[in-house]
């Protein structure tokens, strides 16, 4: 019975867990920038807390168990209501320190990301080194309590993945859509509150006094002393490596599977849930293995461990397919292995005592803070996605060089003929979305943040983040800066485009004169500025430019400058993962501070779901009292731009547009009107002519906005499952 309460606990607080990190994530890029950095920061604390927490739970697991029976169930209760705080402490640390750090500069400064990391480190490590104290703790209440069997660690770990996996589906699914990411945190905090009462309650159950419940002594290991320390290094390396490995190859394959995938938070989610119920699977049969006296051998595992991490990349090259499914599909091999694996190298280390159990899952845990860092800081800037699958894949047979695998065990044999089999399909014949000869007459460049291709010829060129498309050769994109400017009377002073793209909307800005700024996240979009604009060095060194990288939002919270003109072309889609930070109300306050008493803000809208677009302009109807509504004169007029001012907003006419314009705008004007052979003042007539009334854009419920609390734009599988938007 308490074997079964604490797999149950596991249950509940692996949910609890993967609630907080994904919740306290988003939270993060809200207030420090969707920006890699925090990113990695965020779940390098996440883990560095869990490998503190299970190493110092581990020692106090032992000391407590020495004083009482159920000393070390106390200790995980409190330790459950220690990590429920966090939903209450965590927003608000990020909250300030988000205002206290407004004046280092630039998102991608040194002193930036150095303070930026120091406050996430501070606002979040307690509580996951408390949620990592939890399964040593556990531990040793069940050896100090009942049988003490040696494979504790693999039966609470199991416990542990089933409920991450539910917390991740039921967080992105239900719980945000309908709650909000604050009242979801509360959620998190009730189950954490019940789990700890649960645990303290649990001693009382024990049967006899403490005295009856000595604790176990272990097995000794039926190897010799040489043999023993020898295995012993082995396991923690291969906790490391697997860690390491499993941790960095998700990095590669958010970045790889982008295109089939797309960037919505159900498309992370997708992964995540493949990954834990893969892994589920596997620590699942290891326990049957394990009751049967057949578990699979290191060897064994190390073979089809080369195999399983190949196929990501072998099975989903861009030329074959673009099929979710298959996707989803090629991680389950390789996640189901390092579900098996990792809890049998913790039990054949640990034998079930809590302390040996912790420092092991430590090491593992270590792997996973330093995997993503240098996935992300170094394989995937200098080598991109191929090479750095094909490196992390080549770690398992390396483990297997020197050691004494019996010939006669044909599985070993055949994973290690298929992997090199595989190896060589990946080398010279498998392609990435970021190689070269996908696309024609195509650049491709990397950072940290993103992998970008600019491709095409003429007004064929297109650009793409991640494999995305995000945007191509279009008029709309310089009507952007056109239309907004031609409904003030005076010539702006500055502007700012957010969000760079092909550098289009940025380059019209400049032929109005003035100092003109752009803010675009991706240092290698800005880098692609020359490939598609024959003038862009000239642009580049005209007085008043700017390009600065940093998130949107941070720049404009953090600088004192005034815009004429704001213009912001959100990339897609509008569903996309950490979008709805630049269509909120919370995003609109910041805004409205840095523009002009008769400055304008232009919100381009692409185009989707109808409950969506009525959301974003009920928004900014809410949050600035003058808003225009001009559809995309481009059919099929999906597109909206959006028009607010806190002055009002007066519509011209086609010789007021044109005459307000300066030369150079005009030039800029008849450039794109004469590619689609039409004149200027007929350009003029089409996009002036699609301006409509507010009232037709706005949802029959006035309430429902967009708000940094509910991202109505991001969450929608309800609302269209159940709801029938369209």
């Amino acid at each position: 019975m308490l074997r079964l309460t604490a797999f149950f606990l596991f249950v509940g607080s692996g949910f609890c867990g993967l609630l907080y990190q994904i919740v306290w994530l988003r939270l993060a890029l809200a207030s420090f920038g969707i920006i890699t950095p925090v990113l990695s920061v965020v779940l390098s604390v996440f883990m560095l807390g869990l490998a503190l927490g299970s190493w110092l739970g581990g020692r106090l697991a032992t000391s407590l168990t020495k004083k009482s029976a159920g000393a070390a169930a106390v200790g995980y209760g409190v330790a459950e209501f220690g990590i429920g705080l966090g939903a209450l402490v965590v927003p608000w640390a990020f909250g300030l320190g988000e205002t206290w750090l407004l004046g280092l500069g630039e998102a991608s400064s040194t002193s930036y990301l150095g303070m930026s990391a120091i406050v996430i480190t501070l606002s979040i490590l307690l509580f996951t080194t408390l949620m990592g104290a939890t399964f040593p703790l556990m531990m040793g209440f069940l050896r100090a309590t009942s049988r003490g069997d040696e494979e504790t660690f693999s039966y609470l770990y199991l416990g542990n993945v089933i409920g991450a996996m539910v917390g991740a589906l039921t967080t992105a699914l239900l719980l945000i859509e309908t709650l909000g990411f604050r009242n979801t945190l509360l959620v998190a905090a009730f189950v954490n509150v019940v789990i700890g009462v649960v645990a303290i309650l649990m001693p009382r159950f024990v049967a006899g006094s403490d005295a009856a419940a000595p604790v176990r002594t272990l097995a000794p290991p039926p190897v010799d002393a040489g043999e023993r320390q020898s295995g012993h290094r082995l396991r923690l390396a291969l906790l490391f490596a697997t860690g390491f490995t499993s941790m960095a190859m998700e990095v590669v394959w958010t970045r790889a599977f982008t295109p089939v995938l797309k960037t919505t938070i159900y498309a992370f989610a997708a992964v995540l849930a493949t990954y834990l119920f893969a892994t589920w699977v596997g620590s699942a049969l290891y326990r049957v293995h394990l009751r049967s006296g057949k578990a699979a051998g290191i060897p064994k595992l190390l073979a089809m461990l080369f195999v399983a991490a190949l196929l990501p990349l072998v099975l989903n090259d861009p030329r074959w397919h673009d099929l979710p499914f298959v996707v989803l599909l090629s991680l389950v091999p390789i996640s189901m292995l390092l579900g098996y694996m990792t809890p049998q190298l913790v039990d054949d280390h640990a034998r079930g005592e809590p302390g040996a159990a912790g420092s092991a899952y430590a090491v593992n845990v270590l792997g996973c803070i330093l995997g993503p860092l240098f996935s992300g800081y170094v394989l995937l800037p200098m080598f991109g996605v191929k090479w750095a699958l094909l490196s992390m894949a080549l770690v398992y047979p390396l483990f297997l060089l020197g050691r004494a695998v019996a010939k006669t065990d044909k599985t070993v044999l055949l994973c290690k003929l298929a992997g090199v089999a595989a190896l060589l399909v990946a080398l010279f014949s498998t392609r990435t979305h970021e190689d070269p000869s996908v696309y024609e007459h195509a650049e491709v460049r990397r950072d940290s943040t993103a992998s970008v291709v600019a491709h095409g010829e003429g007004m064929d060129r297109k650009l793409l983040v991640n494999g995305v498309g995000i945007t191509s050769l279009t008029p709309l994109t310089a009507i952007m800066a056109h239309l907004p400017l031609v409904m003030r009377e005076s010539r702006p002073e500055s502007t700012c485009v957010i969000c760079f793209g092909m550098g289009t909307t940025w380059r019209s800005l400049a032929s109005w004169g003035g100092k003109f700024t752009a803010v675009e996240l991706v240092p290698s979009v800005c880098d692609s500025f020359e490939f598609f604009w024959d003038d862009a060095a000239a642009i580049r060194a005209q007085e008043g430019a700017r390009i600065v990288i940093d998130d949107g939002r941070r720049f404009l919270s953090r600088t004192q400058e005034q815009f004429d003109l704001i213009t912001i072309d959100p990339p897609p889609p509008v569903e996309a993962g950490g979008s709805s930070l630049l269509y909120s109300t919370e995003f609109y306050d910041v805004l409205k501070q840095r523009l002009t008493p008769t400055g304008v803000l232009h919100q381009w809208f692409p185009g989707g779901e109808l409950a969506i677009s009525e959301a974003v302009v009920n928004t900014l109807a809410k949050s600035f009292p003058h808003l225009k509504v001009c559809r995309s004169f481009e059919p099929p007029h999906v597109g909206l731009h959006l028009l607010a001012s806190l002055e009002p907003l007066e519509i011209p006419t086609v010789d007021q547009a044109i005459a307000r314009m300066p030369e150079a705008a005009k030039k800029d004007m008849r450039e794109w009107c004469q590619r689609y052979g039409i004149k200027m003042k007929l350009g003029w007539q089409l996009v002036l002519a699609e301006f409509k009334p507010v009232e037709e854009f706005l949802p029959k419920d006035r309430s429902i906005v967009i708000t940094d609390d509910r991202p109505y734009n991001e969450y929608f599988w309800l609302r269209r499952a159940f709801g029938g938007s369209k």
